[in-house]
């Protein structure tokens, strides 16, 4: 259960503290100290290794090249060579941005399975405490679970608290593209869950892409659990500024910009996470044609005009979500700025009605769910207002394509 579960009260007297104590730190010893997390030492190395790679004598094109330039590169090997290359450097291949999806499931499934059985051995390596190994064979089983049959592991980095990215459908044949964007809290271990199942990444996108497949049984659909960005963890410092959202925004646009095809693509962004949509909006590329928040604390803007995007902005907020008794502000890079659901910040507000809370967005059964899966797919005509005169539909753009029974 993340920090954002728990009592609203308790949460709402931390927050506040955290800001306190913000202040102070920036006082004390100015914005260094928070600037940079650990690097990633596994996917470091096996860039490395890559970039020291050839292929009929040739170099390997650089990993950080435009998506299109690694896309031309994979298209001209055979499949015998790619999946050589996704053996040789799994975790390289597994999350690089232009390589073919399938060749990443593949890539980071070897990753996974070296991974898992690297902390197999550590449950029995002496010299690790009792709780270091529990801790590996935690590891261990939540890399087993991610290796089962059927699961699309598009993304897939070990180190730290880990990053993970996962797809439902067929991403190459979709119509319709969703992502999810999870907030505070988000790491490999909390990717998926058994209690609360759907206040996780993993169960969140299989929840909206069986809503978006009864929503519209026609329309080939692919939803995303991305959690590939190191999102805060708890409320502190991190939580209260935009310096996790910046390194995510430039991950989350990374990624939409390597999506095969040229399908829509809609963004549905949860608390922390719609601060990272929030400072993604201006470069994200045309073809996102949504962003919807729920449970935002802000998006780094003072109305959605100014978040420099054509894409169509919701928000949402359950009654009972506590995260409303946040102050919305943002000062000195402290905050995030306006509410999302104010009339003045000029989101189209949806209703979130049965929510329950700040993680039930996702739950089978909301208005919610079904309002996320009417914007997934296209079906705009049919979603739920926050309010009883209709506006969030006034001025829509782009046609139905499908109706609410």
């Amino acid at each position: 259960m993340t920090s954002f579960d728990t009592s609203p009260h308790l949460n709402v007297w931390r927050m506040l503290l955290a800001l306190a104590v913000v202040f102070v730190m920036l006082a004390t010893t100015g914005w260094t100290a928070l600037r940079h997390g650990p690097e990633s030492t596994a996917l470091q190395a096996s860039l490395s290794d890559w970039e020291h790679g050839r292929v009929h004598g040739h170099r390997l094109p650089d990993p950080a090249a435009g998506p299109a330039r690694l896309t031309r590169f994979f298209t001209s090997l055979t499949a015998q060579e790619r999946a050589s290359l996704a053996r040789r450097y799994p975790l390289a291949v597994g999350n690089m941005n232009g390589a073919p999806a399938q060749l990443r499931y593949h890539a980071n499934r070897v990753a996974l399975a070296q991974a898992a059985s690297t902390e197999r051995d550590r449950m029995h390596d002496t010299r690790l405490s009792r709780a270091g190994q529990q801790a590996a064979g935690k590891r261990m089983h939540r890399y087993e679970s991610m290796l089962r049959d059927g699961r699309q592991i598009l993304a897939f980095d070990p180190d730290g608290s880990g990053r993970a990215a996962e797809v439902f459908g067929d991403l190459d044949k979709a119509e319709r593209i969703s992502v999810i964007v999870p907030g505070v809290d988000t790491d490999l271990s909390t990717f998926q869950r058994t209690y609360r199942r759907y206040s996780a990444p993993v169960g969140m996108a299989g929840s909206l892409y069986a809503a978006e497949r009864a929503a519209s049984p026609s329309t080939r659909t692919a939803v995303i659990a991305w959690a590939d960005y190191t999102a805060p963890a708890g409320l502190g410092i991190d939580s209260a500024t935009a310096m996790r959202a910046q390194d995510g925004a430039v991950r989350l646009n990374a990624l939409v910009r390597a999506l095969p095809g040229r399908s829509p693509v809609s963004l549905f962004c949860h608390s922390y996470g719609s601060v990272v949509c929030g400072v993604a909006a201006r470069a994200l590329p045309g073809r996102v044609s949504d962003i919807a928040v729920a449970g935002s604390p802000g998006m780094r803007v003072t109305k959605a005009a100014r978040l420099g995007t054509s894409a169509q902005v919701w928000a949402m907020r359950d009654a009972t979500d506590w995260i409303q008794d946040v102050p919305y502000l943002e000062f000195g890079g402290l905050g995030h700025g306006a509410d999302p659901v104010s009339p003045a910040f000029g989101a189209r507000v949806l209703s979130a009605r049965d929510a329950d809370g700040h993680a039930g967005y996702f739950e089978p059964g909301t208005d919610s769910l079904r309002n996320f899966a009417d914007i997934g797919v296209g079906a705009y005509d049919s979603v739920s207002c926050g309010d009883d005169d209709g506006a969030c539909r006034v001025g829509l753009s782009g046609a139905s394509m499908a109706g609410r029974a």
